[in-house]
């Protein structure tokens, strides 16, 4: 059964047209991102006259005024700005970006969903690597950069979704990622979590994954393939195969396909060493471990030996 097709009336139509284009031609212009963002939220939140008031001298409390300011994205720091290999050029525009999508979905417009889904199909021209059309992004969406994602045409990501992409996501056409999913590309040492290694994560074309699943740094999701509801993926899915189970194994393959899917006995492969993303840090990097813990097993010698 397919969907119906909905549409605002023409007023409205009209209205969400001249607001996305808008926006759209002010972040592909020369125009300061951080300037455009802080204007577009003073305006979806309704701030404008306090907003004005404000910067004219006008008398605000200390509430009104870390609101105020709120709007503008310097003004505020995201996790990922704490990540010692992030590329410090991409992230700065990236975040800009992803503050503007994040407090856009804490606006009333963003239940609006004709509205909202073209909103953020546009912010995702600017934000991510590289992104096709038509595809579909639902509210609660989180990324840890944006600009590491490359996707495909006529995707659709549910709500509350989260795709890490600290190393990179490779995301095919028509995928489908269901609510509350984590597609993730970075893992942590099991001894030292402040270790971490970056991988990239591959979901091909026509792959879907359902309601709550977790696919595992360095993962690949195969062609037409689907992952069963809060799966752990932690390998390879092969083409046409339906994975299921904590960890993910493969139970069948898509009724129809059964002469083109190759054959899996066990465990699901795991290829994610080829797929780790090398990196540097800065030499001048002040390193610390926020826990500030003695990582050292018991009986361990010393640094100096004993």
């Amino acid at each position: 059964m397919t969907k119906r097709h909905a549409s605002l009336p023409p007023d409205a139509e009209a209205g969400v047209d001249a607001f996305i284009d808008s926006v759209d031609e002010r972040l592909a212009s020369d125009e300061d991102t951080c300037d455009v963002v802080q204007d577009v939220l003073v305006d979806l939140f309704g701030d404008r006259d306090a907003y004005e008031d404000w910067q004219a001298g006008g008398d605000v409390t200390p509430a009104e005024r870390v609101r105020l300011q709120g709007y503008d994205p310097c003004n505020a720091t995201l996790e990922s700005e704490y990540y010692a290999e992030k590329d410090e050029e991409r992230f700065e525009r990236s975040k800009h970006l992803q503050w503007l999508w994040r407090q856009f979905d804490a606006t009333p417009m963003a239940d609006n969903v004709e509205f909202a889904l073209r909103f953020r199909q546009m912010l995702a021209t600017h934000l991510f690597d590289e992104v096709g059309e038509n595809c579909r992004f639902f509210k609660g969406i989180t990324f840890t950069y944006g600009h590491n994602i490359t996707m495909g045409d006529n995707v659709v990501v549910h709500d509350d979704v989260h795709l890490d992409d600290r190393g990179a996501l490779e995301i095919g056409d028509r995928v489908s990622i269901s609510d509350s999913a984590q597609v993730l590309s970075h893992d942590h040492d099991i001894v030292d979590q402040t270790e971490v290694e970056n991988y990239r994560t591959i979901v091909e074309d026509d792959a879907r994954l359902t309601y709550d699943t977790m696919v595992r740094a360095g993962s690949k999701l195969g062609e037409n393939s689907v992952v069963g509801a809060k799966a752990v993926v932690d390998g390879d899915v092969p083409a046409h195969h339906v994975a299921v189970g904590q960890p993910a194994k493969s139970v069948r393959v898509k009724p129809g396909w059964e002469d083109v899917a190759e054959p899996i006995e066990d465990r699901l492969e795991r290829n994610k060493e080829e797929r780790r993303i090398e990196y540097d840090l800065p030499d001048d990097l002040d390193a610390f471990d926020e826990f500030e813990r003695d990582l050292q097993p018991p009986g361990s010698p010393t640094p100096d030996g004993r």
